[in-house]
């Protein structure tokens, strides 16, 4: 299996969803940067099942164990090792899916590729790994805000129920205070009337996560095989149920000409517009980032479905136990987190800044 997401700053995810615990080992953080430990924990609020009804009702503190990396409140270049705990893993419930392969899941796959598989909430394979990269996320934007990069994410779309495309047009910091994490109240309402009504079903709605990253600087990327929107794509179509990834007017552009979606060049170094959404020829170009995230539906619903056993047998299952019937929610500071893996990651692969970073002041 690939673990390790990274290059320069890297992050090694183990954990399964009913195993003893969730954890990782984040190398390659600078070493000098104040851990605000209160920031990492409210980050993993952020992702926790059973913040509202709309999600999961698994109660899960998340409290995040630093185990290394860490010395007097600062990083000290070494591996920071951490681990959060499952206590609340209600494993009985998936017993009557062992010998069933569930549609949509990873289960057949697994099973084919591994010979073996974790049927209990999808072990590795189950969302609740992403706690991982919601730490390592975290502890990147800490050092991020040193170089004056700010991430914000967003939903953006639930079913047939979507924002306007444009960000700008929206205060971002309002997303935090509703259930969906949409900056705009009254959709956010309609969101999520829809998620309550799909959930009353037995049944899951997708949606979409629109990302925001402001102030990043110019050169950031690889011409070709490395580039800056491929590193982004790769990183977020591998957050569990992600399906699509676009960036600048991605696919909205494609009945445009190039007259209409050119941004032309002014005098102090910025474009009159930003189509290409900050990245050109993989690099970024000093604009703001934006890009958007596609989610299906949850796989596991209430509802029968027909599906195969082991030996392939025709049977019809009925899943129990407690699931999002919308991920969108708590996908959102993960799409954050991974985000600001990328790019602190680029911009410790860019030898510009290399000596960016201030010496340690104790008294600071």
């Amino acid at each position: 299996m690939s673990n390790t997401f990274g290059h320069l700053f890297r992050l090694t995810t183990f954990g399964e969803s009913h195993g003893p615990a969730i954890g990782g080992i984040v190398d390659g953080m600078p070493a000098g940067i104040i851990v605000d430990t209160d920031f990492v924990q409210q980050e993993l609020d952020r992702r926790r099942p059973g913040q509202s009804t709309l999600t999961t009702q698994r109660s899960e503190t998340d409290q995040v164990e630093f185990l290394s990396g860490i010395f007097e409140g600062r990083s000290t270049g070494a591996p920071i090792a951490f681990l959060v705990r499952n206590t609340d893993h209600h494993s009985q419930d998936y017993e009557a899916l062992r010998p069933l392969f569930r549609p949509s899941h990873a289960d057949y796959t697994y099973y084919n590729k591994y010979g073996t598989r974790d049927h209990r909430g999808g072990g590795r394979a189950s969302a609740r790994t992403t706690i991982s990269r919601v730490v390592g996320g975290a502890l990147a934007k800490l050092v991020l805000r040193q170089m004056g990069v700010s991430i914000h994410a967003y939903t953006s779309q639930v079913g047939t129920i979507a924002l306007d495309p444009d960000y700008r047009r929206y205060d971002l910091t309002l997303a935090e205070q509703n259930a969906m994490r949409c900056p705009d109240p009254v959709k956010a309402a309609e969101m999520e009337a829809l998620v309550k009504e799909v959930k009353a079903d037995g049944d899951s709605i997708g949606g979409i996560i629109t990302g925001v990253i402001s102030g990043c600087p110019v050169g950031l990327g690889e011409p070709e095989a490395d580039k800056l929107s491929a590193a982004l794509a790769h990183a977020m179509l591998s957050i569990n149920a992600a399906k699509g990834f676009d960036y600048g007017l991605g696919f909205n552009g494609v009945a445009m000409r190039g007259s209409q979606q050119n941004d032309l060049w002014q005098a102090d170094g910025h474009t009159a517009t930003n189509n290409s959404g900050g990245i050109q020829g993989g690099i970024s170009n000093g604009e703001t980032i934006y890009f958007r995230v596609a989610f299906k539906p949850t796989p596991t619903i209430m509802k029968p479905q027909d599906t195969i056993d082991l030996e392939g047998n025709p049977t019809v299952m009925k899943a129990s136990g407690r699931h999002d019937p919308c991920v969108l929610p708590r996908a959102v500071p993960v799409v954050e987190a991974v985000a600001a893996m990328v790019v602190l990651d680029k911009l410790l692969q860019n030898t510009s800044i290399k000596h960016f970073f201030l010496p340690i002041n104790k008294n600071s």
